[in-house]
Parts: C-alpha cells; sequence; structure tokens
C-alpha cells in the first residue's frame, strides 16, 4: 500500500482522516440508494430515526437532540419536505414553531428503507471487525471538545507557552 500523507501527519491528519472516512461512507451510501431507486440521501437517517421514535418534534428539538446546528437541521428538513418525506403544521400552541413529523411516503416506505439500515449497519460492522473501540474514542473526544474545544485549548497552551 502506498504511503499516506494524513498518518503521517499524525494528530495533525485527524480532521482530514474523519472527513475522508465520512467522505467514503456517504458517497458510497449515495451509490448505493441510486442503484436500489431510493430517493433519499444518507444524512436523512437520523431524521427518520428522531422522527419515528418521537413522532412530532421542532427543528430546534432534533437540533439540540442531534446537537447540530439549526442551519445545518432546516437544510435536512427542507430537503426532505421537498420530496415528500416530511409533514409540518404550525405548533397550535406558538405559531412560529412547526411541529414536524413523517409523511404518509415516509411510514409507507420506511419497511423497505429499514431494510437497507439493517444491511447497511452490517456493513458498517464489518468494516469495523466488529470492533466497537472506535465508538467509544469517539465518545471521548466529544467530551473533551465538550469541556474545551480545539480554540480554547489552543489559546491555552499558547498562553501557558509564552516566554
Amino acid at each position: 500500500m502506498e504511503e499516506d500523507f494524513l498518518v503521517e501527519m499524525d494528530y495533525a491528519g485527524l480532521t482530514a482522516r474523519l472527513k475522508r472516512l465520512s467522505d467514503a461512507f456517504v458517497y458510497s451510501t449515495k451509490e448505493f440508494y441510486k442503484s436500489v431507486d431510493l430517493d433519499i440521501e444518507p444524512n436523512w437517517h437520523m431524521i427518520f430515526l428522531i422522527l419515528q421514535k418521537n413522532e412530532q418534534m421542532t427543528v430546534m428539538e432534533i437540533a439540540e437532540a442531534l446537537q447540530l446546528s439549526h442551519p445545518a437541521i432546516v437544510k435536512l428538513i427542507n430537503k426532505m419536505k421537498k420530496r415528500g418525506y416530511i409533514k409540518s403544521e404550525k405548533d397550535p400552541e406558538d405559531f412560529r414553531k412547526y411541529q414536524l413529523s413523517l409523511s404518509e411516503k415516509a411510514l409507507e416506505k420506511l419497511p423497505e428503507i429499514e431494510t437497507y439500515w439493517e444491511a447497511g449497519n452490517e456493513a458498517v460492522a464489518q468494516i469495523m471487525n466488529h470492533n466497537r473501540e472506535i465508538l467509544k474514542q469517539l465518545e471521548i473526544l466529544e467530551q473533551n471538545i465538550a469541556e474545551a474545544d480545539f480554540k480554547q485549548r489552543t489559546e491555552q497552551i499558547l498562553k501557558t507557552n509564552k516566554p
């Protein structure tokens, strides 16, 4: 195998390696969905699942539960609405908010989609040699970043190391 400069970079190559892995999963999943004539996108999976679990949620509730930005969730929801997978109703208690839920189309297609997701989960498990260690390490990374992110830690290191 060719040498991989991102591996050679050690810690400095981490974010690029994570992005490369993410892209590999996303593009391969898109290709798979296209091959089975499924008109969904890989990053919709989490939205389907959270709305299936909770039935109705606002954009803000989804963003908080997934710990993603409000604009990122709005973008996903708008694409899903455009393809008919999300229905949106004004909140009767607060007309500024919309309650989101899975549409009839989504509910009808879910059994088929779930079959693909189950196979996909097994594929990921195989790719990972059924080893969950990386999931534990990702949890540690997320906790550490929540305590103090890259910017905060770098500034502190620079402040501590000033001559």
